[in-house]
């Protein structure tokens, strides 16, 4: 047997196997929104509840809604981490910003380690938390798209308690 085939071979299982077993250990949402106002003023006002909700003494008393950190912010691009003050897990945030006739957002939080259901509903909750924080929920053409398939709780959660 030919050594490079079989060096290809192990290299692609190895791959494989180290992809399905990262997949196994992490929960996520994906959510898509639709926007009639322009990307950047989107930006903005996601950058900007972010930045109001970072850690500090008030989170304390404000439940999910607060213990963001801004990782980075590029005109279409924002990473950010929420660390929840009651599990005190971190989800990975990412909004990915793309500016056509209408603003369309991605975003998507993970979470590392944990497949537990309430995690997924973390991942939405510290993503829909900025959306209505911001109150880019009340922005022109704002709709959301998600399902409980790329959003394990979407169909349930209540982001509110």
């Amino acid at each position: 047997m030919d050594l490079r085939f079989l060096f290809v071979a192990s290299a692609l299982l190895l791959g494989a196997t180290l992809t399905i077993s990262l997949a196994d250990r992490t929960s996520q949402c994906k959510i898509k929104w639709l926007f009639g106002i322009p990307c950047e003023d989107v930006t903005g006002r996601l950058v900007n509840q972010i930045k109001a909700w970072q850690v500090g003494r008030k989170c304390l008393y404000a439940g999910e809604r607060c213990s963001y950190e801004l990782v980075s912010a590029a005109p279409y691009v924002i990473k950010a981490t929420h660390t929840s003050p009651v599990t005190k897990k971190v989800n990975n945030l990412e909004f990915l910003l793309e500016q056509s006739t209408i603003c369309k957002v991605t975003g998507e939080a993970v979470s590392e380690f944990s497949k537990d259901p309430a995690d997924n509903s973390t991942n939405y909750c510290s993503l829909q938390n900025l959306m209505d924080g911001s109150d880019l929920i009340s922005a022109e053409g704002y709709k959301q798209f998600s399902n409980k398939w790329i959003c394990a709780g979407f169909d349930f959660v209540n982001c509110t308690l």
